[in-house]
């Protein structure tokens, strides 16, 4: 199996769904045709990843 990375471009078409779960978790769900991803985290985890993909996004417009 080949491993992928960041900068690794792909074919592959996905979809993301991100919300509260009634057992009050964060789920980050990802899903394919030949896949579903489903990701919980808690409130704390959730924020965290939520910061890292801001800080992600500003250093990508800098670098653009």
């Amino acid at each position: 199996m080949k491993k992928s990375g960041i900068n690794k471009e792909s074919d592959i078409v996905a979809d993301i769904q991100i919300g509260p779960t009634n057992k009050g978790m964060v789920r980050i769900f990802v899903s394919s045709d030949k896949i579903e991803i489903p990701m919980d985290f808690s409130p704390e985890e959730a924020i965290n990843i939520a910061e890292e993909l801001k800080a992600s996004a500003e250093n990508a417009k800098k670098n653009n």
